[in-house]
């Protein structure tokens, strides 16, 4: 790994040989394994596909080779939830693209953890950056957010990630710790609350720019993060936390990033709008897995 990949790893580190390197990787892919932390893969549609669009994705996405080592959760817009809940293969999973920290009532606009159990969706994104900067949502909401959608029986996508300029001021890993921090504070720190989340590590500046983190720089800010939480909830729950990345992740740089152990899978964007894209990250994603086996 190359400790120095980030501004945030002290320089004061001494870069591990090839040999060190190799045991440190085996070892992590073993701890992995042995945690049997199943690969996962979140497409997130956004504001895109008018009907007959999310209908053609729908039919290629159920033509798609699947294994059953790795979840697939698929989120598209929220008009069009409870059609791809129906329409979808039964082993592709249905998430929102966003939960409301708030229950039934008098809030226009918001959709509650609630109606979207009632409407058998399992699982939600919180925190997306565009939620962060366009719609103003705070660290606390966030936290809010994620709380409320696992105590109703959500399970959730909890997003974070660092602006460029946070990322070329040495701030990334401080950063990511506010924003998991006031998840924790909402959520605590039992362990069966922490099944229910997936961590999505997002650089705000790679989400639909074309740019993607190098393997090196991801390798670094997912060990690091899993570290921190260790120290936090637990090793044995942060060692069973599935830390995914998003980011510009494509069929073209899949499979590089799969190979990274404590990457434990993908929130992908416009790539999976395309079925056969989509399908070819999911196998990315199947072949590591089956690597570790």
């Amino acid at each position: 790994m190359a400790l120095g990949a980030l501004n945030f790893i002290s320089a004061s580190f001494r870069s591990p040989t090839a040999s060190e390197q190799f045991l440190q990787l085996r070892a992590r892919a073993q701890a992995r394994a042995a945690q049997d932390r199943r690969f996962f893969v979140g497409g997130n549609w956004k504001a895109n596909g008018r009907n007959v669009e999310i209908s053609e994705l729908i039919e290629g996405l159920n033509s798609v080779k699947a294994d059953e080592r790795v979840d697939v959760v698929c989120a598209p817009p929220t008009l069009h939830l409870v059609e791809v809940s129906r329409a979808l293969r039964p082993d592709f999973l249905v998430a929102a693209q966003d939960v409301s920290e708030y229950g039934f009532g008098a809030h226009t606009g918001d959709t509650p953890a609630e109606m979207l159990v009632d409407s058998g969706v399992e699982w939600t994104l919180a925190g997306h950056s565009e939620r962060r900067q366009h719609c103003g949502e705070t660290d606390d909401v966030v936290g809010r957010k994620t709380a409320r959608a696992i105590n109703e029986g959500l399970k959730v996508i909890a997003c974070i990630g660092e602006t460029l300029e946070q990322r070329e001021g040495g701030t990334t890993l401080n950063v990511l710790q506010r924003q998991m921090q006031s998840i924790i504070d909402q959520v605590g720190t039992n362990p069966r609350s922490w099944r229910s989340i997936v961590i999505a590590y997002e650089p705000v500046w790679a989400i639909g720019t074309g740019r993607s983190a190098s393997p090196e720089d991801v390798e670094a800010v997912h060990e690091s993060l899993r570290q921190w939480l260790a120290g936090q909830l637990g090793p044995q729950t942060a060692n069973g936390l599935r830390i995914i990345y998003g980011g510009s992740v494509t069929d073209s740089n899949c499979d590089k990033l799969a190979d990274i152990p404590d990457v434990d899978g993908f929130l992908v964007g416009g790539a999976s709008l395309d079925a056969t894209k989509f399908g070819r990250i999911i196998s990315s994603a199947a072949r590591e897995h089956a690597n570790e086996a």
